[in-house]
């Protein structure tokens, strides 16, 4: 699709894209009314079965845990003992409302963004994709929600948990509050959150019609023009799919806003505790405003800064401006009418050669990150499987129990490990995760949960450089992972590691530990549950019609009749069981 020049052809773009936009809205919308009932009613329903059916074993086990724990102190299970049932009680009335708001917003919006993204670049047979796309895979998606919570509730629940109990360390120390700080604490926070909550939230409603009016401007201009998204897609009906839904975007804003808000107030109330300071507390209380202000002049692209004051509330940075070491303190001292002056275009164009360095960089999405995960999974377990370190047993009991620590934990951190490996060897500069796929700082997904992983990941991947892994280390390593404990240096004694080192073998083994915690708390997001079962039900039931293994009967009659019903919600053992080279080189870089 040809972009168009000059103001003729914007126009007529304009105007001939109304009618075609208007279609796939209404196409959109019927599928919605159909559709979003049963999905939302999947959703509402099925959550909240989840959700009460498992409150009371976990009101129960949540306060044995705290009464247990040795790493909290007498005074903090006192006190959460006292607070915890409030939250505990709320927990299940809050999951079950935002079960209904997302079971509706889940049924209205999915049929509706499938209808246009089935006109996209790259789809064939558009016609009958309109009329099919967001009917059957949004209810099965619906399925999938429920499976994820239930995941979570049966699962990753009772992992936190068992984590809460565990013994602690001999240079740990277990924590506490000290009491004579409680009052002043709380007092804060009491006066902190109704202030933090009427100020913000008044912060945010008068900034919203200005929110409104630049998305809407905006956006109108890249649907003229081209511009932005719509160049890249080149597919004008997600623009005025865009511009009808900004305005719930910015009801979405404000919400989080409000929400936001008593995060401040509450901290307000912790920074008093932390500073022995009511003062600080009542500082930090003015500050979230100003930190507020601040943070949305520059989304909005309005003025420089804040002209809310911003008092300082942490003592040590009191103690530096007065002695003259606070470096920021001296530049506001030293330059305040050049910056006055000119702060306000220096931060527009700073955030201009931003932006368009942004653009130049091409950044994974997470679900490719999560793709190339799994998909190394799959070609590290046929390898694995073929040299008889992953057995018909293993694999039985990862599908009926949904546990094993040889396949959910051991296999997975071989195949981070073996990137590390592969990353240092070749001196990458990140995660060199395929032969023309390298992850940096740069084109890391913008995901809390992806950053805190790649940090230790390239923490590690400098060590692993450090360590000079040969060639017959890392087929040793595969073996070693698999079948051992990695506890300590003697447990490779009769493994046959080529290497005498002691202190190598314990680094490697620290490594291999720290690699496997990583995983372990990845497989607490409840995708990773499902996605990981059907990967082994897929190679499973790979291994059974290659005659690689027997099966049990039972184990082997129900993996096809998953396989066959669809009963996970998605084609993923499908698409496994029928992947035949298990390549890792074709991510695509967005």
């Amino acid at each position: 699709m040809q972009v168009p020049v000059g103001f003729l052809g914007k126009l007529w773009s304009l105007v001939s894209f109304l009618p075609f936009f208007l279609l796939l809205l209404l196409l959109g919308s019927i599928k919605a009314v159909l559709i979003g009932p049963v999905a939302a009613a999947i959703i509402f329903f099925g959550n909240s079965a989840v959700i009460i059916g498992l409150w009371p074993v976990h009101f129960i086990w949540t306060y044995y845990c705290v009464l247990k724990t040795e790493r909290l102190g007498i005074v903090l299970k006192i006190l959460i003992g006292i607070v915890l049932p409030l939250p505990l009680l709320l927990l299940p009335i809050l999951a079950i409302v935002g079960s209904l708001l997302g079971g509706i917003g889940y049924g209205v919006f999915i049929p509706l963004m499938a209808t246009f993204e089935a006109v996209s670049e790259g789809v064939t047979d558009k016609l009958t994709h309109c009329f099919m796309d967001g009917t059957v895979s949004t209810i099965a998606g619906a399925c999938t929600i429920v499976r994820d919570v239930a995941d979570f509730g049966f699962h990753s629940y009772f992992s936190f948990m068992d984590d809460l109990i565990e013994k602690m360390g001999d240079d740990e120390t277990p924590l506490d509050i000290k009491l004579s700080y409680l009052p002043r604490s709380m007092l804060v926070a009491f006066i902190a959150v109704p202030v933090d909550v009427l100020m913000i939230s008044l912060v945010a409603l008068w900034k919203s019609p200005c929110m409104l009016l630049k998305g809407w401007q905006r956006l109108c201009e890249d649907l003229v023009g081209r511009e932005g998204p719509f160049l890249e897609t080149v597919c004008v009906p997600f623009a005025g799919l865009a511009i009808i839904l900004w305005p719930l975007a910015v009801i979405g804003a404000m919400i989080a806003s409000f929400l936001s808000s008593f995060y401040f107030g509450l901290r307000a109330g912790l920074i008093a505790y932390q500073e022995a300071s009511f003062r600080m507390g009542l500082a930090y209380m003015i500050s979230a405003i100003a930190f507020f202000d601040e943070y949305t002049n520059d989304l909005l692209y309005l003025r420089e800064g804040s002209c809310l004051p911003r008092p300082k509330y942490r003592k040590a940075d009191i103690q530096k401006c007065e002695t003259g070491q606070s470096k920021e303190g001296y530049n506001v001292m030293a330059e305040p009418a050049e910056k006055q002056q000119n702060g306000h275009h220096k931060h527009r164009r700073g955030l201009h050669r931003s932006k368009t360095f942004m653009q130049t960089i091409q950044r994974l999405r997470p679900i490719q990150i999560w793709d190339w995960f799994f998909r190394s999974c799959e070609l590290n377990g046929r390898i694995l499987l073929s040299e008889g370190l992953i057995t018909a047993e293993d694999m039985e009991e990862c599908i009926t129990k949904g546990i094993g620590k040889k396949l959910s934990i051991k296999l997975p951190a071989w195949c981070i490990l073996q990137c590390l490996i592969r990353s240092a060897k070749s001196d990458s500069h990140g995660l060199l995760i395929s032969d023309n796929v390298e992850v940096t700082n740069f084109n890391w997904p913008r995901d809390k949960v992806f950053d805190w992983m790649l940090g230790p990941l390239l923490v590690i991947k400098e060590q692993m450089k450090k360590l000079e892994i040969t060639e017959d280390e890392e087929m040793c390593l595969r073996k070693l992972i698999m079948t051992n404990k990695n506890e300590k240096p003697s447990d490779w004694d009769d493994g046959d590691f080529p290497s005498d080192d002691n202190i190598k073998r314990g680094q490697l083994q620290a490594i291999i530990r720290r690699l496997q915690g990583i995983v372990a708390n990845m497989s607490r997001v409840p995708s990773f549950r499902r996605r990981f079962t059907n990967l082994v039900k897929a190679l499973y039931l790979e291994a059974i019609e290659a005659g690689a293994i027997d099966g049990s009967r039972d184990v082997r009659r129900k993996v096809k009749a998953d396989v066959a019903a669809g009963k996970n919600g998605d084609k993923e053992v499908v698409n496994v069981a029928g992947s035949s080279n298990g390549s890792l080189g074709n991510i695509e870089i967005v």
